[in-house]
């Protein structure tokens, strides 16, 4: 099985199935001498697990972090990172009755086409498990970032048919202090309400999530196709249940003329800068300096009561 990597300078692969012992990762790339805070890697870890709030899966992971290779006295040695995240709360044996059946819209019959057998526990790799592996390389390399001046924010915009009125500049308190993450008090509470009927009716809703990357300077990204647009397209659409992204204005571009959609540049504080942001901070595939604004389009849960 290919396709278990993403990145060049620094790259990420990950292992393990929903089911098995662990997920896991090895970083490569990561600079060396850089201090590490190790609670800070917990505290994404724990954003991500589905023990936060009542409206997250039925199953519930410590997800504890176990550092393998790579840091010696909390400093990155250059080395590849080796990490590991057990999985204590699995419970195959909830699986054993649909074995052998295809779930809908599952990687069921597609992984048994392409591979010939497949760990039918969970989803196996398949699984949106995979994604603590992410969370933790992620949380690496927020941290660098972070100390070069590039901050990443995101909230949820839309659940089912309820948006959120649009917050570029949303904080981070404001977003950590709803259960949904977003911002929006008004129409989060319309969300609940409909996240609730679904619940009682055994179904499952998709949503929209809004990213925000700031402090990122003009020139990164390369035009053809190496485009930061791409790279980030494919990161993203490579996360399970993510359908769609938009960068900038996104599709709502499609019903705006160009004089309305062009960004025209201006000096602000000395610098080059623009009076809109319709592009999303990247024009021509390499960043503007602006901030780097996107949407995720994620699927419904599949799995549902019968």
């Amino acid at each position: 099985m290919a396709g278990n990597s993403f990145g060049t300078i620094y790259k990420i692969t990950t292992f393990g199935e929903s089911h098995g012992k662990a997920i896991g990762g090895i970083i490569d790339g990561f600079p060396s001498n850089f201090k590490i805070d190790i609670s800070k890697i917990e505290f994404e870890l724990l954003r991500r697990s589905t023990n936060q709030g009542i409206y997250s899966s039925s199953r519930k992971e410590t997800d504890k972090i176990e550092l393998l290779s790579g840091l010696f006295e909390e400093k990155t040695l250059g080395s590849p990172i080796g990490f590991m995240i057990k999985n204590n709360n699995a419970i195959s044996k909830d699986y054993k009755d649909i074995k052998d059946i295809y779930r809908p819209s599952h990687g069921d019959y597609t992984y048994d086409t392409k591979y010939g057998h497949r760990d039918y526990r969970g989803g196996g790799r398949s699984s949106a498990r995979e994604t603590a592996a992410r969370v933790v390389a992620g949380a690496f390399a927020k941290q660098y970032l972070s100390a070069n001046g590039v901050e990443i924010q995101a909230w949820v915009s839309q659940i089912y048919n309820i948006k959120a009125i649009e917050n570029n500049k949303a904080s981070f308190e404001e977003i950590e202090k709803s259960p949904l993450r977003c911002p929006d008090k008004e129409a989060e509470s319309l969300m609940i309400s409909e996240i609730e009927k679904a619940k009682k009716e055994g179904d499952t809703l998709g949503g929209i999530i809004r990213c925000r990357i700031s402090g990122l300077n003009a020139g990164i990204g390369e035009p053809v196709f190496d485009k930061l647009n791409a790279k980030l397209a494919h990161a993203i659409m490579s996360i399970n249940a993510v359908k769609g992204i938009e960068i900038g204005s996104g599709f709502e571009s499609v019903e705006m003329k160009g004089s309305e959609h062009n960004d025209e540049f201006i000096m602000r504080d000395g610098q080059v800068s623009t009076k809109s942001n319709n592009s999303g901070g990247i024009q021509a595939g390499i960043s503007n300096g602006e901030d780097i604004v996107k949407l995720l389009h994620w699927q419904k849960k599949k799995s549902i009561k019968m």
